[in-house]
């Protein structure tokens, strides 16, 4: 998928490549850990049944950066971007369907209404990043900050800083919910990152994503319609966080301005871990799924551990910088082998 971008079989997306090996290797290693660490306690079905929980929200989002970064570029608005569609989304449940009453006919079509308006939301403000990326031509590390601060300005505005609470059951059953003991929002998280695998390796635009991360310039001249790839990147994006916020107002029964602003560090930790380049070009949806797992369980872990918060979120820091120093160390290895 990365050298090639148009194939796609069942072996790339189950783990095939010495990188998805590798991540797949530490995931084992990580579980046996801490499963002697924790004997009896970690090995649970309640454990892997509460990280099929938790993992989604924080996927779908990883999900929303990573097709930006393999253009090359970034967005920091994705937080901002899922707790807008989130409020919107809340203040239209909260105004149409009461929710301590079953939903009707009447009510499923409001929560319809409410969703299809938070999606539309965050699919527009993806139109907005694109719009400043793509036609602009301003870096997106600055756009998209710019549009985070916009975002969060304009939430604040709109409820005060208050929670917005009280969803109809039905609802709630998105992000609570299961289908024969699998959780409903980790069958939406692996629909959405097998959709998105699929539209980055069998499509004539999937592979323009990865051109365009490797050589903007050449691919320009090789006649992709580059601005009109960027747009359709960052609206992809958009919807991605909309849908995330789906899943995470579901589940806390509530939306705020402020909620998940710690996700964003890890999204791009995710991302990096994952394989993906952080210059653009290469990266794979099986890794990425590979890294959240792996962080998934390194903070369930820890959290067992009784290890506080605060000194995971350093820890995803500290590899960050690692990550990201190994591979300019193996990228440079590289160029010296072609050059020798």
């Amino acid at each position: 998928m990365t050298d090639g971008g148009a194939r796609f079989d069942l072996r790339n997306l189950l783990g095939g490549g010495s990188d998805i090996r590798t991540l797949a290797m530490l995931l084992v290693v990580l579980m046996g850990a801490f499963a002697v660490l924790l004997p009896g306690e970690f090995l649970r079905a309640a454990t892997f049944q509460a990280m099929a929980f938790q993992l989604p929200e924080l996927g779908l989002l990883a999900l929303a950066m990573a097709v930006t970064m393999l253009t090359g570029g970034i967005n920091l608005s994705i937080i901002a971007t899922a707790n807008m569609c989130g409020i919107v989304t809340a203040a239209i449940l909260t105004r149409t369907v009461p929710g301590d009453v079953a939903v009707g006919a009447a009510g499923a079509g409001y929560i319809l209404l409410a969703m299809t308006a938070g999606l539309v939301t965050s699919l527009l403000l993806g139109l907005l990043n694109g719009f400043i990326v793509a036609y602009l031509g301003v870096s997106p590390i600055l756009a998209t900050l710019g549009t985070m601060t916009l975002i969060d300005g304009i939430a604040v505005v709109l409820t005060k800083g208050r929670v917005i609470s009280g969803f109809p059951r039905a609802v709630l059953a998105i992000g609570n919910g299961d289908v024969l003991g699998f959780p409903v929002p980790m069958v939406i998280f692996l629909t959405t990152a097998l959709a998105v695998g699929v539209l980055l390796n069998r499509t004539p635009w999937g592979v323009s994503v990865y051109m365009i991360g490797s050589n903007q310039t050449a691919t320009e001249f090789s006649g992709v319609r580059v601005r009109s790839v960027l747009m359709r990147v960052y609206m992809l994006s958009g919807i991605l966080c909309g849908l995330a916020s789906l899943v995470m107002i579901s589940r806390f029964n509530s939306a705020k301005s402020g909620y998940a602003a710690s996700y964003l560090l890890v999204t791009v930790l995710a991302s990096v871990l994952g394989g993906v380049d952080p210059g653009g070009g290469f990266g794979r949806v099986p890794g990425l799924i590979l890294a959240l797992s792996i962080l998934q369980v390194v903070s369930s872990g820890l959290n067992l551990l009784g290890v506080s918060s605060h000194l995971t979120v350093a820890l995803w820091g500290g590899i960050i910088i690692f990550i990201t120093s190994l591979n300019l160390l193996r990228s440079s290895r590289r160029l010296s082998k072609r050059s020798a």
